[in-house]
């Protein structure tokens, strides 16, 4: 079972990471975005493990819903608003329950998933987070390294995509052949799940 203290690491795990990979975050989003995207999460996730540090909610769906708040409030652009709407609704969804089952946790993601792509009218195949999430959450059943290697997946098959949602969606036939920045933030964010779980 997986109590606040995983969710509280998941979140620690995401920040390092995006503190990490915000150089090539950025450098992704460049060719195609604003090149902020990393910059952007690496504050996001800063003030998130920041907030965690000064109030530790007791259940994992406390976790969630104030790292979702702290990025909506603190990231520009439509990261922020994104990212949040995931973790919260993924909060909102695991209710107050002090422990959860990885069943459990993979049902309130797709619930998380599902409000990120009503709110970014985004689909698989679009070239947005959304082709990282999806095979990540559906792969959750089986593990969570299972789920690491399937966002890993979606995210480099974005390459040869052509954007059809954001900001890349602009430049039409030039967004091919870049991979999203989004899907990969969303698979650093599973990949972060994983390690958790290894922890």
């Amino acid at each position: 079972m997986l109590d606040a203290d995983f969710f509280r690491r998941w979140m620690t795990a995401t920040a390092a990471s995006v503190d990490r990979e915000a150089e090539r975050l950025t450098a992704l989003d460049s060719p195609i975005g604003d090149a902020d995207h990393g910059s952007n999460l690496q504050r996001g996730f800063k003030a998130v493990a920041a907030a965690l540090e000064k109030e530790a909610p007791d259940t994992p769906g406390g976790v969630l819903t104030l790292a979702g708040r702290q990025l909506i409030s603190t990231v520009g652009g439509a990261s922020g608003p994104l990212y949040g709407t995931l973790l919260r609704r993924t909060g909102k969804a695991l209710g107050d329950a002090a422990e959860v089952s990885a069943e459990q946790l993979a049902e309130a993601l797709r619930t998380g998933v599902d409000a990120v792509m009503t709110l970014g009218g985004a689909a698989p195949g679009d070239k947005t987070m959304i082709d990282a999430l999806v095979p990540a959450v559906d792969a959750l059943g089986d593990s969570f390294a299972a789920a690491r290697a399937a966002a890993e997946e979606g995210a480099v098959a974005t390459t040869p995509l052509q954007a059809r949602k954001g900001r890349a969606s602009y430049l039409g036939e030039r967004s091919i052949g870049h991979q999203d920045p989004g899907a990969t933030s969303s698979a650093l964010l599973v990949a972060a799940l994983a390690e958790a779980a290894d922890d």
